[in-house]
């Protein structure tokens, strides 16, 4: 399997150089040449598997530089930090269906991604016998997730920028307790956007990214997408398997458009009809919602909101689906991310009869992340933390007659507490996980939202030779 840029600037790669080039050398994301099709033979032959095996049987079709063995060694190792034995386990709640996906180290979806990211590239660090400096940005769970799958490993130095005072207090202590030799926390007076602007522009200076071996943790790098589409695929074998159902509508809060872009390559990987409608949900900063709805990608003023995960304007992972909605054509990608960057807006209203084929949109409002919480909890006993209530309450919004929907569960409610605890009327238990980090040392540098700055700083302190 080779990969390629949206830009149109790199000779195509295999998979392991696609993990450690993170962004592009073009500056655009990468893409599989193809992707690979299952037969409907093949995907019911998978029902009945472990979600280990699965996640072979699914990245075996995109990875073919690694053996198979050293394959499904990476892939067990990186699922056993995992406090449910399904990984990924659904939960059925009067016709819809939550998919938890908390159940890894930090309590965060990005685990079932970062974890084997993490093992990923220490496999390949030792075999060639080289080193690597991690550079991202976070709106919250991306970088404590990102943190445990490096933290302590040899040949990994990892920086992540996170914006003070915008993620929830146990986000951030999960990052800044971790004082491993080999992390460095740096907290921007900026907003999200701010921090993943800058690192994009680091990995823009080539030089410096090429003498210190920069990579990306960030869902700019495919190996956390390819992580990701195992779950979909999971889901409707669950739904085929429990419902007799062929079809599966799934609901996802997203904010930098990598979990429901994993969605639409699952759509496109398995047979006809497998997946009916992605329904992409986002609270007050909707610019994925007005692109969906309206064919307007502009950028507007971050909003602080009880979903800091999704405090997000530019996301980083639009270009690759833009690929898509332009023809594949990498000239007309180049040409609207420059449009992009100068106007801060791309007009796609010629293109809405495309996306509108891929994708519905609902933008939630604060009121109502409230209310769903509420109201889930007096209905099912169940308790929902305030990124999944935005999906969950687009769900109802387009339910359809017959189709089961499943509802991504990106986070353990106890990391938000405040607004949860405000939304059922009592306080929340802590799992033992989290309560233990209240206790622990932290460390962090407050830096400017400033990218000469910034770089020095990782400069001073990265792995180098």
């Amino acid at each position: 399997m080779q990969y390629i840029s949206t830009r149109g600037g790199i000779t195509a790669v295999p998979f392991t150089e696609t993990v450690k080039m993170g962004l592009a050398t073009d500056g655009g994301l990468l893409l599989p040449r193809t992707i690979p099709r299952v037969d409907r033979s093949t995907f019911e032959s998978w029902q009945g598997l472990s979600y280990q095996d699965l996640a072979f049987e699914v990245m075996a079709r995109f990875i073919d530089d690694i053996p198979v063995s050293d394959l499904k060694a990476l892939i067990k190792r990186s699922y056993e930090p995992f406090d449910h034995p399904d990984i990924a386990p659904l939960v059925h709640l009067d016709g819809l269906h939550i998919l938890e996906l908390f159940h890894g180290p930090t309590l965060a979806f990005k685990d079932i991604a970062l974890q084997f990211l993490g093992n990923l590239f220490e496999y390949l660090l030792r075999r060639d016998d080289s080193f690597m400096n991690i550079i991202g940005a976070t709106s919250g769970d991306t970088g404590s997730a990102a943190i445990y799958g490096v933290r302590g490993k040899e040949r990994l130095n990892i920086f992540i920028l996170h914006p003070h005072g915008r993620v929830s207090p146990i986000q951030e202590r999960q990052m800044t307790s971790v004082t491993d030799a080999n992390v460095f926390n740096i907290a921007i007076q900026g907003t999200f956007d701010d921090g993943q602007s800058i690192v994009k522009d680091i990995f823009g200076d080539v030089a410096f990214k090429g003498r210190y071996h920069l990579g990306a943790i960030n869902s700019i790098n495919w190996a956390r997408i390819l992580a990701q589409v195992v779950y979909y695929v999971a889901s409707c074998l669950h739904i085929t398997s429990h419902e007799n159902d062929r079809a599966t509508t799934f609901a996802v809060p997203t904010g930098n458009f990598g979990d429901i872009f994993a969605g639409y390559i699952a759509k496109k990987m398995l047979p006809e009809g497998c997946i009916s409608k992605l329904v992409l949900a986002t609270n007050a900063n909707d610019i994925l919602a007005r692109m969906i709805n309206q064919g307007d990608y502009s950028l507007g003023p971050v909003i602080a909101t009880s979903s800091p995960s999704m405090d997000i304007q530019a996301a980083s992972n639009f270009e690759r689906y833009l690929y898509y909605l332009l023809d594949s054509s990498p000239q007309h990608v180049v040409a609207a991310m420059a449009r992009f960057k100068e106007q801060g807006s791309l007009q796609l209203e010629d293109c809405l009869g495309h996306i509108r084929r891929d994708f519905v949109a609902v933008s939630v409002t604060e009121e109502e992340v409230l209310q769903t919480i509420t109201e889930c909890y007096r209905n099912h006993g169940y308790i929902l933390d305030p990124h999944t209530a935005v999906g969950v309450r687009a769900a109802l919004q387009q339910r359809a007659q017959g189709i089961p929907t499943v509802c991504l569960a990106t986070a353990h409610p106890a990391k938000f507490a405040a607004t949860v605890e405000q939304a059922i009327g009592r306080p929340l238990d802590l799992p033992a996980s989290l309560a233990a980090l209240l206790d622990l040392p932290t460390r962090c540098e407050i830096m400017a939202a400033d990218r000469q700055q910034i770089q020095t700083y990782i400069a001073n302190h990265a792995l180098h030779r």
